[in-house]
């Protein structure tokens, strides 16, 4: 009787859950649910951009090569000339469908690839907003996976990901540019209607029906409402069918203000209550760009250290691999996510379900000086240079203006996010205000020159002083110095008319400083330790601004089998690290000092 009444209250319970969530269920009680533990404990996920895209694998160094189609039909030369001279004067996109072979995919690899990396969770673009399918969509039936290729990605890389206990998940573009209900970016945003209603919403619940993903990650929403993409609806439906272990993402449309943040490719540290996880690529691409350059690649210092900043802000990283068409995920990818894997493994302890401390960790200002040759930089999400951080930066160039021809000048700029340029001490030019918002997701936007502008007498052959002031925010970071006149046409300022020293004979740019913050020791908080993870060593003596621990407190360096000695002095925790040799570290890229029963 007693396991029959047990039986019935598991059953009751589990009905109660299953009709907890319905089309009619409000924003508030979906924004109120609990997310899952799991994902809060997870840290670290792996994005999986492979598509049509993966054929031609081009776009420019800075950009997104998953954009390619996008890129053709905003008239990019240089993805039309490249497709022309590859591929012929007559072929289009879709041609490019079948000749992604796959013929080296091995779902198993990846996940094992996946699993030495310590990830705990994984994201496939199953669509992207090219529309195709990486599944046999009978909502797109000639244009997937399984009509090309003769298989169902979706479906072998789900197998193989679960048989090694990592949490399945699925991104999933709302918008299409090629939909004949609805070409984004092409048709009024307000028409999207019968494309949403007729193709996107089957389409999504035969993908996530199918599949039962553990995650969802919408994208291309920025264009529309939560309401005109029935967001609330399809939320719901998704955590009826799946249940509690189920958490989306935050790009459902403007106005739904729900699930995990998701910014991408900034300096991995934000403010929330919500669980967050910074979202980029390994490079600067999130499908594979063999136009790419060694240096855009994260180094395995520069992924540990950002995994560590995410973690430590109380969020955590999904980090992207772009297989190539053949289905091998390029050696160099796999590189970087084992050499951090390799470093997960040693310090896990204070990774996987670590809390935000009272503080994620102490910072000091960094410098960079070069000589710019013009200035013309698209730097897109990305830092100008190590060791500068990719938000909140700014930056200044000084030197000399030398005009070839005497007239009145006009000078322009475009900036995001703002610029003031002084001739002579005289500001000319003063866009500091001019900053531009954008969504997260919204990466690719097509951005304008700023309106303002100002004029300069300047004689031939005279050298004039000019200084810029630059600084960024967060998100994209750009800036280029036009000037023109009646002699001449609109162009960037070239590098011969600008010198970093007066009495040089050729111009060589302008001297250029660059200044941020830069986190150097990050704090996790977990099994009741503290955690204090070092980007540099320190030397003989680790100096930690913190309260006093207690007497006795055990102090260890996590792979170093000895405890350290320690002091406390003028407010800080001292550590001695003296008997440490080169031989002794754990590792080369970051280490983690354990500080036990510290609260």
């Amino acid at each position: 009787m007693k396991i029959r009444l047990l039986i019935l209250l598991i059953l009751f319970a589990h009905q109660s859950m299953a009709q907890k969530y319905n089309t009619n269920t409000p924003w508030d009680s979906l924004r109120n649910r609990n997310y899952p533990a799991w994902f809060q404990e997870a840290k670290l996920g792996i994005f999986i951009h492979w598509g049509v895209y993966s054929v031609p694998s081009y776009s420019g160094p800075e950009a997104y090569a998953e954009w390619f189609l996008r890129g053709l039909h905003a008239n990019d030369s240089l993805r039309i000339q490249f497709m022309r001279q590859n591929f012929g004067e007559d072929f289009s996109y879709k041609d490019f469908a079948p000749l992604w072979k796959a013929e080296l995919f091995d779902a198993n690899e990846w996940a094992e690839l996946f699993e030495k990396a310590g990830a705990r969770y994984m994201i496939l673009v199953a669509k992207h907003h090219d529309g195709y399918c990486l599944w046999p969509s009978e909502h797109a039936p000639q244009w997937n996976s399984q009509y090309f290729q003769g298989r169902d990605f979706v479906g072998e890389i789900a197998e193989a990901v679960r048989k090694r206990n990592i949490r399945f998940g699925l991104y999933y573009s709302l918008a299409e540019w090629n939909n004949p209900l609805h070409r984004w970016y092409t048709d009024p945003h307000e028409a999207i209607q019968p494309y949403v209603e007729q193709h996107m919403i089957p389409q999504f619940k035969e993908l996530v029906g199918t599949y039962k993903p553990d995650l969802l990650f919408a994208d291309g929403e920025w264009f529309n409402s939560a309401e005109e993409w029935h967001a609330r609806e399809l939320i719901s439906w998704y955590y009826q069918l799946v249940g509690d272990e189920a958490i989306v993402n935050d790009r459902w449309g403007h106005g739904s203000d729900i699930g995990f943040i998701t910014p991408e490719y900034s300096s991995g540290g934000i403010t929330t209550d919500r669980p967050w996880a910074e979202v980029r690529g390994l490079g600067r691409s999130f499908g594979l760009n063999r136009n790419e350059k060694l240096d855009a690649y994260m180094t395995p210092r520069d992924l540990i250290h950002l995994f560590v900043r995410t973690v430590a802000h109380g969020g955590g990283l999904i980090i992207n691999v772009g297989p190539a068409a053949d289905g091998q995920i390029p050696l160099l990818q796999q590189e970087r996510l084992i050499k951090l894997g390799q470093w997960v493994s040693l310090n896990e302890e204070a990774i996987y379900g670590a809390k935000a401390w009272t503080k994620s960790g102490e910072e000091k200002q960094v410098v960079l000086q070069r000589t710019d040759p013009q200035i013309n930089f698209n730097w897109v999400r990305n830092s100008p240079g190590y060791p500068i951080m990719e938000d909140h930066f700014t930056a200044e160039w000084k030197g000399y203006l030398r005009p070839v021809i005497s007239d009145k000048y006009t000078f322009s700029a475009q900036a995001d996010d703002g610029m003031r340029m002084y001739i002579n001490g005289k500001l000319v030019l003063d866009l500091w205000e001019n900053a531009t918002a954008s969504s997260d997701s919204q990466a690719m936007r097509e951005t304008q020159d700023n309106k303002p502008s100002g004029e300069v007498w300047l004689e031939k052959d005279s050298t004039y002083a000019i200084h810029i002031e630059y600084y960024e925010s967060q998100q994209n970071a750009s800036i280029s110095l036009f000037w023109e006149s009646a002699a001449q046409p609109k162009v960037v300022i070239p590098q011969s008319a600008l010198y970093s020293q007066a009495d040089l004979d050729e111009g060589d740019g302008l001297l250029a400083t660059y200044a941020s913050m830069r986190q150097y020791l990050a704090y996790t908080h977990n099994h009741g330790n503290l955690y204090a993870i070092a980007f540099e060593w320190p030397g003989k003596l680790l100096a930690l601004p913190i309260p006093a621990p207690k007497s006795g407190t055990k102090i260890h360096l996590l792979g170093y089998e000895k405890p350290l000695e320690w002091t406390y002095e003028n407010d800080r925790l001292l550590i001695d690290l003296s008997p440490i040799t080169y031989n002794d570290m754990p590792g080369h890229n970051a280490w983690t000092f354990r500080i036990e029963n510290y609260e």
